[in-house]
């Protein structure tokens, strides 16, 4: 599936994930999987994660959610909602709703989730 496709309807998804890769993408060595449900980043395995909640849910909802890997709970309130889906291993789920959430620390989070994917 191309990210055209995967985005097609949802415009305001399309530019938030546009302004994620490049962040993403800054760092070495990033490739791109893009299935019908969701935008995975890569390095030897993946480490982040763009979905878009309304092909999925209704109501007032994030245009799209950012996933990451990280190997310990962030505490970080930004969070929308960590789960363990194995010991060692959060995911944490985090709503994006303009470019401006797209800062610093969610650079940093990624960074993290990249190295320990290397």
């Amino acid at each position: 599936m191309t990210l055209d496709a995967c985005f097609e309807g949802h415009e305001d998804s399309r530019r938030l994930f546009d302004v994620l890769r490049r962040g993403v993408e800054a760092m070495d060595d990033v490739t791109l999987r893009v299935t019908k449900s969701q935008v995975a980043f890569r390095r030897r395995r993946g480490f982040a994660w763009a979905w878009i909640p309304a092909k999925y849910l209704r109501g007032k909802i994030a245009p799209l959610v950012l996933s990451v890997d990280l190997d310990h709970r962030s505490l970080s309130p930004r969070w929308k909602q960590v789960v363990e889906p194995r010991p060692g291993r959060f995911m944490h789920h985090l709503e994006l709703h303009e470019a401006a959430d797209i800062d610093d620390q969610v650079t940093a989070w990624l960074r993290e989730a990249w190295e320990r994917a290397g």
